[in-house]
């Protein structure tokens, strides 16, 4: 069975920057699952793996256009501290999770105040040739209610 849009995909992956440097991994619990042909990962992998099937290997290196965008040099926003989620303490330079109308956005504190910190909303990996290394692990049709849901449910997925 090949990869196409209604099928739940999991894969083992490795992600380095244009140097060669590992940025992140898959899970060490095992791999992770999303539903094909929705927006669960960024299009250039997305692209990169339709039509393979369970077993494939490949590597893919994506231009910042096809991954997480180019850099936009006016992205710094204010907002206080306490919507600031993934740690107790923050300090210039870490990158923490904020809720926003469009979902949960990852952005890196550069400037810290007491109760307001000032924030670049470009993701961490904007402006970055990414290469990935991905073994597929398995592709199965998707169920009814992951359809319904528009995500992957069970190992690697999405718990409820």
């Amino acid at each position: 069975m090949k990869v196409a849009d209604q099928h739940v995909v999991q894969f083992n992956y490795q992600l380095k920057d244009k140097d060669g440097v590992l940025l992140e991994s898959s899970p060490a619990d095992g791999p992770i699952a999303y539903l094909h042909g929705t927006s669960g990962i960024i299009q250039g992998l997305s692209d990169a793996l339709t039509g393979k099937a369970k077993g494939d290997s490949f590597s893919v290196t994506l231009n910042p256009k096809e991954a997480y965008g180019e850099r936009q040099e006016d992205a710094e926003q204010r907002i206080p501290v306490k919507h600031l989620q993934g740690a107790n303490k923050w300090k210039k330079g870490m990158t923490a999770v904020v809720q926003t109308d469009n979902g949960q956005r990852q952005v890196t504190i550069t400037k810290m105040g007491k109760f307001m910190v000032t924030v670049d909303t470009n993701h961490p990996l904007a402006g970055k040739v990414l290469t990935f290394d991905v073994d597929v692990v398995d592709v199965r049709p998707a169920t009814p209610e992951e359809l319904s849901h528009g995500h992957a449910h069970g190992v690697g997925g999405h718990q409820h």
